[in-house]
């Protein structure tokens, strides 16, 4: 069982949600956090997870959780409503890059994910989860390519590209048909040539029948 299976399993499976995806991170910049405050577990690995309740209605949630090291369990720690997301900071629109900030309505938090790949599959499944499961006060995301947001972009493109394939084979039926028209006409004539072959021959040899 890979790691964001098991924090399914074990942290929101038994609440009646699902986790919709995660995002391994650390921070930009360290907070200074007292001792007492970890309870002195020492080093450890930071999940943000995105999950939604099974019960109707659904709401969504995002959840930091961690993992201390030497422990295969995981602990739920701070978690926000979806609703709570005021905006997603990508950092770089130009270029894949691992950093992004998640401002809500009491908290900012400077993150860096493990790989570039992983923000943006999980900024892909955000984006559509806050489409999906708010109505209104969606987050603003800035900062973002166009490939994590640009979900319409993404639909025109390829409504032009079924647009551009129906032209074309309508094109090529066109001149198939075209082609199909004057072979058609190119056999008529050739019928009548043969016809007219034929009335002459049946002439001539009644001629020579006289």
């Amino acid at each position: 069982m890979n790691t964001k299976s098991a924090i399914n399993k074990e942290i929101f499976a038994p609440h009646d949600e699902r986790m919709l995806g995660a995002v391994q991170v650390k921070r930009r910049t360290k907070k200074k956090i007292p001792f007492l405050a970890t309870g002195g577990q020492g080093e450890y690995l930071t999940y943000i997870c995105l999950s939604v309740t099974n019960k109707k209605p659904a709401q969504a949630t995002i959840t930091k959780v961690k993992q201390f090291e030497g422990s295969t369990s995981f602990v739920r720690r701070t978690q926000w409503m979806l609703e709570q997301l005021r905006q997603v900071n990508g950092i770089d629109p130009n270029q894949d890059s691992p950093e992004f900030d998640l401002l809500f309505e009491n908290a900012f938090d400077q993150w860096v994910a493990s790989t570039a790949s992983e923000k943006c599959t999980f900024f892909q499944i955000l984006h559509h989860t806050c489409q999906r499961y708010l109505t209104d006060k969606k987050p603003e995301f800035i900062n973002c390519q166009s490939k994590i947001v640009g979900g319409n972009s993404i639909l025109h493109s390829a409504a032009d590209s079924v647009t551009s394939a129906v032209q074309k084979a309508s094109q090529a039926l066109n001149e198939r048909g075209e082609r199909l028209g004057r072979a058609e006409e190119k056999t008529e004539e050739l019928k009548n040539s043969a016809q007219q072959f034929a009335e002459t021959a049946h002439k001539l040899a009644m001629k020579h029948k006289c």
